[in-house]
């Protein structure tokens, strides 16, 4: 095979131009397969790629006998693996020879290395691309199996996300459940405070109110009935409302206005201002100024209709009287 043809098969299986150049130059251009196990035994050494420069001195199989004297030496042309007895054309394929095998006792030979013949290149190429094709198909293998591994790596990281991502929603819900059942709860108990503390002016009222009967006088003038209209007309009806309008002022200067039902009562109010204000479990007592008039434990279940609120009044928050 020609040095051209050589260097040709060499780029054409994948190989760097120079870096082919070199193998054959080191190789003593003898062949692809040479070129191939020097390329494969040094393609790590630092200077791989750096140009081939021809060693000085005397070589393998070359005379260095003093012609001035006429006297001849004659020189080996081969060097021989002692121990599988493969014959080797130069120092560099005896390296090559073992790198590749592992050998390491080499002598001398006077006999040249027979060149190939045409069957043995073609059978030594036939062996460089099986070895080529088994290089490129192991490569390809372990590409495939580092895809497979970076896919399984990608969806495992991919399900660790989802889960991390379930858990905090979980976690959120778990949170906005526990604080709705807080505030009901919260919510439950404001409302019992409420009623324990209606219940005890209630009882304070009626006490107080018993007390006063007691003290009052025998025959005293029962309450005067309402007069009648004049000429015995009969007077208008009033117009009926769905809603009352309340302005309540709280101790603090705070105005809230809401709108309830002319059936809500006095606990209704109060719940709301529980709920929405900004009294907080600080005692208080509801007044209209007017009519003046603080209202009692007893007024407590009056509707606001039966109250005179409807369609509106203002509620006044004042110190327990």
């Amino acid at each position: 095979m020609s040095d051209a043809t050589a260097l040709e098969s060499l780029v054409d299986m994948g190989f760097p131009k120079n870096r082919a150049e070199k193998a054959l130059a080191i190789t003593g251009n003898q062949g692809v397969q040479l070129a191939m196990d020097w390329l494969f035994a040094h393609q790590e050494d630092p200077d791989i790629d750096e140009p081939y420069q021809a060693p000085s001195g005397n070589l393998l199989g070359k005379d260095t006998s003093d012609t001035s004297e006429g006297s001849s030496v004659e020189q080996a042309r081969s060097l021989k693996c002692d121990e599988c007895g493969k014959q080797l054309k130069s120092e560099l394929d005896a390296q090559a020879h073992a790198t590749r095998t592992g050998h390491s006792q080499f002598s001398e030979s006077k006999e040249a290395v027979k060149p190939l013949t045409e069957e043995e290149k073609k059978e030594q190429l036939a062996k460089l691309e099986l070895k080529l094709k088994q290089k490129r198909e192991e490569r390809l293998e372990h590409e495939r199996k580092e895809e497979v591994s970076r896919e399984k790596v990608r969806r495992r990281t991919g399900r660790e996300v989802t889960d991390i991502k379930e858990q905090m929603e979980l976690k959120e819900a778990r949170k906005l459940v526990e604080q709705k059942k807080r505030e009901k709860n919260e919510e439950k108990i404001a409302r019992q405070k409420v009623k324990e503390q209606i219940a005890r002016d209630r009882a304070d009222q009626e006490a107080k109110a018993a007390k006063e009967k007691a003290a009052a006088p025998v025959g005293a003038p029962s309450p005067s009935l309402p007069p009648h209209t004049a000429g015995g007309k009969e007077t208008p009806a009033k117009k009926e409302y769905d809603t009352c309008r309340l302005q309540i002022r709280l101790q603090s200067g705070q105005t809230m206005v809401h709108s309830f039902k002319p059936t809500d009562t006095l606990v209704d109010v109060n719940q709301f201002i529980l709920m929405n204000g900004t009294e907080g479990n600080a005692p208080y007592s509801l007044m209209t100024n007017f009519p003046r008039k603080v209202f009692t434990p007893a007024d407590m279940d009056k509707t606001l209709s039966e109250l005179g609120f409807v369609p509106s009044a203002v509620l006044i928050l004042t110190k327990p009287q």
